[in-house]
C-alpha cells in the first residue's frame, strides 16, 4: 500500500507553550496568564497559544491515517527545539516532505520511520512526531492491525495487551485534580508542576513540604479501597536546586524530610535541580542519588531535563544518575525513537516512564498508548491538557479499548 496524497492542517494543542526561563525568574501569573518579559527567544508572551499541525496521508485505497506534530510546553528550554507554529512550519513542510511521502509504500513502519529520521535536512522534533504517528497508523490500516500490533510485531515483542500504570499531571488546580485522580484510582500522581519557587515550592521548600503532607492525607481519607496505594510522583523543574545552590547534599536533606512527610507511599521527584547543561545535569542527579543512598533514602529520583534524544537517554541510563527517566515524547522526535528508549531503559534497569506533554493533542496520545502498550514502560503520562479528566478519557479509554478486543480474540 502507498501514500497517495498528504494533507496538512493547522490545529490547537490541548495547553499553552510557556516561557520556562521567564517563569522560573519570577513571571507573575494573572489569573490564567503571566506578566512580565519573555526571556527564550522566539517567545511573544510568557503564556501563548499551544499549536499542532496535523499530518493526514491518504492512501491508495482511500484511508486516511493521521499523526499531529506537537512540541512540549516548555519549548526552546533545556536543549529543545524551538516554539513551534504552523504559520512558520507547515510551509516547510509541504516543501521537503509531500514529495518524499507521495508513493512511499506504507507496509513496514519501522523502516519508514528511521527513513524519516536519516533525511539529510534536520527537522523539527514535532515535525517527526507527527508524522510518525501518521506512518504508524498508515502501517496499521494497510496490514489490517491495531497500531501497538504493529509495533509489538516488528519490534519482536509479545503481545501483552495488559493495563498499564496511568500518571495523572494536575497542572496548577493541584488540590481539586488530586481529588479526582483519587476518585478515578490513577497509579501515580500528582505532577504538581512545582515551577515556582515563592508560589509553589516556598523560599526553604516549606509549601511544597506542606502540599507532601495534605496529598497523603487525602488519599487516606478520599480513597474507598485501603488497597488503593498511588505512587507520589512531583516534578518540581530544578526548584529544588535553585534554594539550595545545587548543593547535592542539602537537596538530599531536604528530600528526605519530603520522604517522611509522604508517610509510606513511595515518592517520586522529578528534576529535583537543572545544572545548566547535559553533562553538568548527569553528574549533579548522579550526586543527589548517591546523597540520598548515603542516608538510606528511598526518594527516587526521575531524570527530565537535559534528557532530550534517544543518544540522552542512552547517556542518563549509562551514568546510572536516576531511578526513571522520562521519555518525553515530542522530544525525541519519530516515535519509534521513544519505542527504543523504552525497552533501553528496562533493559538496563533504569525504569522507563513514557511522558510527553499537557501540549499535545488527541491523536498524539492515542498514538503513544499503543506504542506503551508493546513496549511496557513502568508509568505512562495521562495526557494531553491539565484538566486531568480529558487526558484520562482519551488515554485510559484507547487502553481499554485495546485491552476488550484482544480478551475477545483470546476467547
Amino acid at each position: 500500500m502507498k501514500i497517495k496524497n498528504v494533507h496538512l492542517a493547522p490545529g490547537y494543542s490541548a495547553f499553552y507553550f510557556d516561557d520556562q526561563a521567564a517563569i522560573k525568574a519570577g513571571a507573575r501569573q494573572d489569573s490564567f496568564v503571566y506578566t512580565g518579559g519573555t526571556l527564550t527567544p522566539g517567545f511573544d508572551q510568557v503564556r501563548q497559544c499551544g499549536e499542532s499541525i496535523s499530518v493526514i496521508l491518504e492512501l491508495e485505497d482511500g484511508q486516511l491515517a493521521e499523526g499531529d506534530c506537537a512540541a512540549v510546553q516548555y519549548s526552546g528550554a533545556a536543549g529543545r527545539d524551538p516554539l513551534f507554529t504552523a504559520a512558520r512550519f507547515i510551509p516547510e513542510m509541504q516543501a521537503t516532505l509531500v514529495p518524499w511521502l507521495i508513493g512511499r509504500d506504507v507496509s513496514r513502519f519501522r523502516d519508514n520511520a528511521e527513513a524519516l529520521e536519516a533525511l539529510p535536512a534536520p527537522l523539527h522534533t514535532a515535525i517527526r512526531y507527527g508524522l510518525s504517528q501518521a506512518l504508524l497508523e498508515a502501517t496499521a490500516r494497510a496490514t489490517g492491525q491495531q497500531k501497538y500490533q504493529v509495533v509489538a510485531d516488528e519490534w519482536g515483542l509479545p503481545r501483552d495487551p495488559a493495563p498499564l500504570a496511568l500518571f495523572g499531571q494536575s497542572g496548577d488546580d493541584r488540590y481539586a485534580a488530586v481529588d479526582k485522580m483519587i476518585l478515578k484510582q490513577v497509579a501515580a500522581l500528582p505532577h504538581g508542576l512545582i515551577n515556582n519557587v515563592p508560589q509553589k515550592l516556598g523560599e526553604t521548600g516549606g509549601k511544597l513540604a506542606e502540599y507532601v503532607s495534605w496529598l497523603c492525607h487525602r488519599i487516606r481519607s478520599l480513597r474507598r479501597d485501603p488497597a488503593y496505594q498511588p505512587v507520589l510522583h512531583i516534578d518540581v523543574y530544578g526548584t529544588v536546586g535553585q534554594i539550595f545552590d545545587n548543593d547535592p547534599q542539602r537537596i538530599a536533606e531536604y528530600l528526605t524530610t519530603l520522604e517522611k512527610r509522604a508517610e509510606g507511599f513511595t515518592l517520586y521527584i522529578e528534576g529535583p535541580a537543572d545544572a545548566g547543561s547535559k553533562e553538568g545535569q548527569i553528574a549533579l542527579l548522579a550526586a543527589i542519588k548517591a546523597a540520598l543512598a548515603a542516608k538510606g533514602s528511598h526518594v527516587r529520583i526521575v531524570a527530565d531535563e537535559w534528557c532530550n534524544t534517544y543518544q540522552d537517554v542512552e547517556d542518563f541510563v549509562a551514568a546510572r544518575c536516576c531511578d526513571m527517566v522520562q521519555i518525553k515524547t515530542p522530544d525525541l522526535g519519530s516515535l519509534h525513537n521513544t519505542i527504543n528508549a523504552v525497552l533501553h531503559c528496562k533493559a538496563n534497569g533504569v525504569e522507563a516512564y513514557q511522558g510527553g506533554t499537557c501540549n499535545e493533542t488527541d491523536i498524539s496520545a492515542r498514538a503513544c498508548l499503543h506504542a506503551a502498550m508493546a513496549t511496557r514502560p513502568e508509568r505512562v503520562l495521562v495526557k494531553p491538557g491539565m484538566g486531568f479528566d480529558e487526558g484520562m478519557t482519551i488515554v485510559a479509554n484507547e487502553m481499554n479499548r485495546i485491552l476488550a478486543v484482544a480478551a475477545r480474540k483470546v476467547a
